[in-house]
């Protein structure tokens, strides 16, 4: 029998952000299924340390859900973006950036919306993240404001909803969307879905 892995002792707060680092692969594996028992195997510890710190499995379900949508990692790589290069090159690094995010909180998304249901803090946090993360998005896209027939804030949603469907296979309504790569999505925002036609050859002039 494999014995668990002793961790030494930590100072309570060294102990929490030991806890949710631990519940939150769980988390995105079993969603909130997952036992105190296959918390505590994985953070090494006794079951009961749970307890001493979190007072019931809901707590500590909620403090990994707000870590991992927790804005403040998106908000910094937005801003590290910057608005020198062109558009376009701006939107797919902010595409990029965010699908990834979202790719590894994509079995998490439905547990927000079971805990906002009863905790109006929670939901309050949840929608202050998403705004912050629309402002860092709109920030970038001010500089073009000129050039767009919609404000950077609602060119903002419009991206953010585009990312959103392509993670999560069109929200329930087939896979249609979950091929789009980066510079489609970019370019369904800037120039629609209507398809180019190639031009026509000259044929040049008829002697």
């Amino acid at each position: 029998m494999t014995k668990r892995r002793r961790v030494p002792a930590m100072a309570p707060e060294d102990r929490r952000a030991a806890l949710i680092a631990a519940t939150l692969p769980l988390l995105r594996e079993h969603g909130t299924a997952v036992s105190t028992r296959q918390i505590a195997e994985a953070a090494g510890v006794a079951e009961g340390t749970i307890f001493g710190v979190f007072p019931d499995k809901a707590s500590l379900l909620r403090a990994a859900l707000m870590s991992a949508f927790d804005p403040r990692p998106a908000e910094e790589a937005l801003a590290a973006i910057g608005t020198r290069a062109e558009l376009r090159a701006r939107l797919r690094a902010v595409v990029t950036t965010l699908r990834a995010g979202m790719r590894a909180n994509a079995n998490l998304v439905a547990a927000p919306r079971e805990m906002a249901a009863d905790d109006a803090e929670f939901r309050e946090r949840m929608m202050d993240g998403r705004c912050r993360i629309l402002a860092g998005i709109a920030a970038l896209v001010e500089p073009d404001r000129d050039r767009l027939r919609r404000s950077p804030q609602a060119t903002a949603q419009l991206l953010l909803m585009l990312i959103a469907v392509s993670v999560h296979r069109g929200f329930g309504h087939g896979g249609e969307f979950e091929d789009m790569d980066d510079e489609e999505i970019v370019s369904v925002l800037l120039d629609g879905l209507l398809v180019r036609p190639s031009p026509t050859p000259s044929t040049g002039s008829a002697s």
